[in-house]
């Protein structure tokens, strides 16, 4: 399925109306249905009836996984219904939705940062979609968004943030590092770049590019601690600044800037701002890199459904006025900041898009 036809599912009726009532209670049971499924995958049960060929037994799933007989069989009759589980004379055997709970590498990542980061601050999505603010963010602290909260998340929390956070763009870096070596780069900016992971990875592959990180004080202090005694970590430097205040501007000199999974934790008129700003800083010969997951131009349906219930993330925790783009929606704020967009890789990794901009 490729975007064009990702896009043209959602103009048309997909379901009979028998499917149509099921997949309404699915979404109304969603949250119970979730934390089933999480603790079968937790218990082992999956991956024991994945391993067992003849299937297994009420009493022999309850033994295994140390649960009562009412405990396992409550599950496993939820998990029929859901469809994760078999069952055929008496024995339970895995699905092809249950195997692809424990089997597919993202399925993990995506079930933990639902648990420990997204789950209770849900309850609160009504009260952040009318205020505009994270109301969930109450879950954890009482900052303004997470981001400034980030290296105080409790440790599983931030754990597991962290890990949705690099799953995916870790996927696209060896493309992408292609693309923005593939011409010379002696100084490149790195707007947002967290932790450092997307630094180590150009040290690594270009032995003389030097790397200024520009972001939070607090994320500066994160990267510092991350990189320490690491190979490349001196040429890694610091830039510390508050890139939603309009009047910061950018540092000169970059033969590029890199976003990576940046822009969307901002609101259109803060990425007008925050582009407009790159590109006053910007010389002719200047790329600026974006890498962002757009969720209209991904080449399976599975992909699009996963970002767009990503944005409710933003919505509900990180800060209350962001989301995940449709490539229409940026390609506008790259224009409106006085950039041109020279090319777009799309396909990076996981499902990311490389766009690639000049000054217009």
């Amino acid at each position: 399925m490729n975007a064009k036809h990702t896009l043209e599912r959602y103009s048309q009726e997909q379901y009979t109306a028998q499917e149509a009532q099921r997949l309404a209670q699915q979404i109304i049971f969603g949250p119970i249905a979730f934390q089933a499924s999480r603790l079968m995958v937790k218990f082992g049960i999956l991956e024991r009836l994945n391993r067992a060929a003849e299937g297994q037994t009420l009493e022999e799933i309850a033994q295994e996984a140390k649960l009562s007989r009412y405990a396992a069989q409550v599950l496993l009759e939820a998990s029929l219904s859901i469809g994760t589980v078999l069952c055929e004379n008496e024995r339970y055997r895995i699905s092809k939705v249950g195997w692809f709970l424990i089997k597919d590498p993202m399925s993990p990542i995506n079930m933990d940062f639902v648990h420990d980061v997204c789950y209770q601050a849900a309850f609160d999505l009504e009260a952040a979609l009318l205020e505009g603010r994270p109301a969930g963010i109450k879950v954890f602290g009482n900052w303004p968004t997470v981001y400034e909260g980030l290296s105080s998340l409790p440790p599983r929390a931030l754990e597991k943030w962290l890990a949705f956070d690099h799953f995916y763009s870790d996927q696209s870096f060896p493309a992408a590092l292609k693309i923005v070596f593939s011409q010379p780069v002696r100084r490149l900016l790195d707007v947002g770049g967290n932790t450092g992971r997307w630094a180590l990875q150009c040290v690594a592959y270009n032995p003389e590019v030097q790397v200024t990180i520009m972001d939070l004080p607090q994320q500066i202090q994160l990267m510092k601690e991350h990189t320490a005694g690491l190979p490349g970590a001196d040429r890694i430097h610091g830039h510390p600044a508050n890139l939603l205040d309009p009047a910061t501007p950018f540092p000169e000199g970059f033969d590029a800037i890199w976003m990576s999974q940046f822009l969307d934790c901002f609101t259109e008129q803060q990425v007008t701002s925050i582009l407009s700003r790159a590109a006053a800083s910007m010389s002719e010969n200047s790329t600026l890199y974006i890498l962002e997951p757009l969720w209209d131009r991904q080449k399976y349906e599975t992909a699009a459904y996963c970002l767009t219930q990503t944005s409710l993330y933003f919505t509900a925790l990180a800060n209350g006025n962001s989301k995940i783009f449709h490539s229409a929606d940026l390609s506008r704020c790259i224009e409106a900041a006085g950039l041109q967009i020279a090319k777009i890789h799309d396909n990076l990794g996981l499902g990311h898009s490389l766009l690639c901009c000049k000054k217009a």
